[in-house]
């Protein structure tokens, strides 16, 4: 007889204070298509996380942004041009994909203007921003250089699981 391996439940696994975490790179599409699909959702009646929204100036961010995501159902991560240009958003990425691993949170990528594959295998832009995150780690010594290199690699594996999960591909019309 076969034993389903059952996730161990953790108490931010029943309480969820958002149906969606939005993760967006902002200078890409705050203003643009993540704003229309904020829209979209809260008016649908959809409690919604934006970062923008729901942080209090002051408050801890990256601490906020984690409890948002165990606290979220879902995540829709909008990986546009730059998104890997930004740690907060790869460390966002990161958070999410632990939380699907441990409690089945949903994950929907949306790859706006960007092909899946480019995020996947990290070219085009997505090779520029990890070009210039190594370039930052030069001038670290070599413990935090270590760390930082360890990290980018969390990074790198992150957007590979991420572009292998099936969601919607956005591109110029």
């Amino acid at each position: 007889m076969a034993t389903k391996k059952v996730k161990e439940a953790s108490p931010s696994m029943f309480r969820c204070s958002y149906h969606v975490f939005l993760s967006f790179r902002g200078e890409d599409t705050r203003k643009t298509f993540t704003d229309h699909l904020y829209t979209a959702l809260v008016h649908a009646g959809i409690h919604t996380f934006r970062d923008d929204d729901e942080l209090e100036r002051g408050e801890e961010i990256d601490l906020n942004l984690h409890r948002a995501i165990e606290e979220s159902r879902i995540s829709i991560i909008v990986l546009s041009k730059d998104y890997a240009s930004s740690g907060w958003c790869l460390n966002e990425l990161v958070k999410i994909l632990e939380r699907k691993r441990t409690v089945d949170h949903i994950i929907l990528p949306v790859f706006y203007h960007v092909d899946p594959s480019h995020v996947k295998k990290q070219t085009g832009s997505f090779a520029e921003a990890f070009a210039k995150h190594k370039e930052e780690l030069k001038v670290e010594n070599n413990e935090r250089k270590q760390k930082g290199l360890a990290k980018v690699e969390r990074w790198r594996a992150a957007l590979r699981e991420v572009a292998d999960l099936p969601g919607m591909v956005l591109k110029d019309g």
